[in-house]
């Protein structure tokens, strides 16, 4: 599953190189050859294309992004994992009888 997104990440990244090469910032790139009214789509239907599949490929990067890391983290590393990731004892090493901390079991008494 990860080989899948991560094939459509590097799909998509391409395939919106392209189509920010394909525009122009000053109003030219592939609109201005189609200039004429008569001709297929005309200027306005290809402007509004370049800007829906720029605004769609870079979501796309994003959703396919953020599905690949959700894959490919561990559950020990997920919140609300069940599988416990510290050893027996805690941090005293396991010896019976204290609390986290060196404290005695007994509770913090003083004498």
């Amino acid at each position: 599953m990860a080989i899948v997104f991560s094939t459509l990440i590097i799909l998509a990244s391409i395939l919106l190189i392209v189509v920010v090469f394909v525009q122009n910032p000053k109003g030219g790139g592939l609109s201005t050859d189609f200039g004429a009214a008569h001709q297929l789509g005309g200027v306005q239907r290809t402007n509004d294309f370049i800007e829906k599949a720029t605004w769609s490929l870079a979501a796309g990067i994003m959703v396919f992004s953020i599905a690949l890391t959700i894959i490919k983290t561990p559950d020990a590393d997920r919140p609300g994992s069940k599988q416990q990731t510290e050893q027996p004892g805690g941090q005293n090493g396991g010896q019976p009888g204290t609390q986290p901390g060196g404290q005695p079991a007994g509770g913090n008494q003083t004498r």
